[in-house]
């Protein structure tokens, strides 16, 4: 059942997560593949990727103005915010995920494993631990058009993990064809990861993963199929304080309960990459869409992750 051309209903539980007077709204246009948003609470602004443009830019939410934040930007792909307030970036054309320090020096985290270079980092997100955990598929590499085209030194896509002690990159999943957008759950006892790999060959997966976290929440086990993709691919995604997943796809953001259950859609005019909460009470989704930046304010909080 459609609600006013913005949502979905594909389950009851789905009606009381959103106001039916709330629109999807645009709130920047003029992107190439818009991507990795991460909201930063300390000054009320969306920073997000433009990664053909090798541009990151910046959407102020007190005032509504857009700024570019940086470029060049590596090509950056996925951002988040660590627990100290730093943006961490996957970059493509760096091939490296870095921290932009509080005094603006921009350090790499994590560029190679066992020695050899990481293909493109994708995705990333910061564990209460301080562990950075991050996605390496090879688009950034596969051609020119979103960093530098280049061979696979390590032949393979895997998700690592950062100790934030020793800065020792582990290769913590290493089953996946193309491993993209990634999140724990809010009690970081499931870590939930998206295959892309269909981009690759249509035998190939299109789907998110669920793994449980153990081992002093250093490793990982399972990895059964969570949910498998209706529309596109799955990319980027986050979850609400409920443990529902909100995932990009290509007709908007679809909304899993924990059980797997496809419960609703939040349509958007574009194929979407990746989404985060963010405004003053984390009930702001703000969606990276193809060229543009959208928000729409929902009847939910996503999971505090900072």
């Amino acid at each position: 059942m459609a609600v006013a051309n913005y949502y979905e209903i594909l389950d009851p539980r789905f009606a009381r997560l959103f106001n039916d007077n709330a629109q999807v709204e645009k709130l920047f246009t003029g992107c190439r593949w818009a991507e990795g948003p991460a909201w930063f609470a300390a000054g009320r602004y969306v920073l997000w990727s433009d990664i053909p443009n090798n541009r990151m830019l910046r959407y102020d939410e007190t005032d509504g103005s857009v700024s570019v934040f940086r470029q060049p930007s590596g090509n950056s792909n996925g951002n988040t915010v660590d627990r100290q307030g730093r943006l961490v970036t996957c970059e493509h054309s760096g091939r490296r995920v870095s921290r932009t320090e509080h005094d603006g020096r921009v350090i790499t985290i994590a560029d190679k494993w066992q020695g050899k270079r990481l293909n493109s980092p994708n995705d990333v997100v910061v564990k209460s631990d301080g562990s950075i955990w991050f996605t390496d598929p090879s688009y950034g590499i596969d051609s020119d058009y979103e960093g530098d085209k280049a061979e696979s030194e390590i032949g393979a896509c895997y998700v690592y993990r950062v100790d934030p002690g020793t800065g020792e990159v582990e290769a913590v999943i290493t089953d996946m064809v193309r491993p993209n957008g990634l999140a724990f759950s809010p009690d970081e006892s499931l870590l939930y990861v998206a295959d892309t790999g269909r981009t690759h060959g249509a035998e190939n997966p299109a789907h998110i993963r669920v793994f449980t976290i153990g081992e002093g929440g250093k490793k990982v086990s399972g990895g059964k199929v969570f949910a498998d993709c209706t529309a596109g691919l799955f990319d980027g995604f986050r979850l609400d304080d409920a443990g529902r997943i909100w995932t990009s796809a290509a007709d908007g953001i679809h909304c899993y309960d924990p059980d797997g259950t496809l419960i609703g859609k939040v349509k958007v005019p574009e194929v979407v990459a990746n989404c985060v909460f963010g405004g003053v009470k984390r009930n702001c989704l703000y969606i990276a869409g193809t060229t543009s930046l959208y928000m729409v304010r929902l009847m939910v909080n996503g999971a505090k992750t900072y």
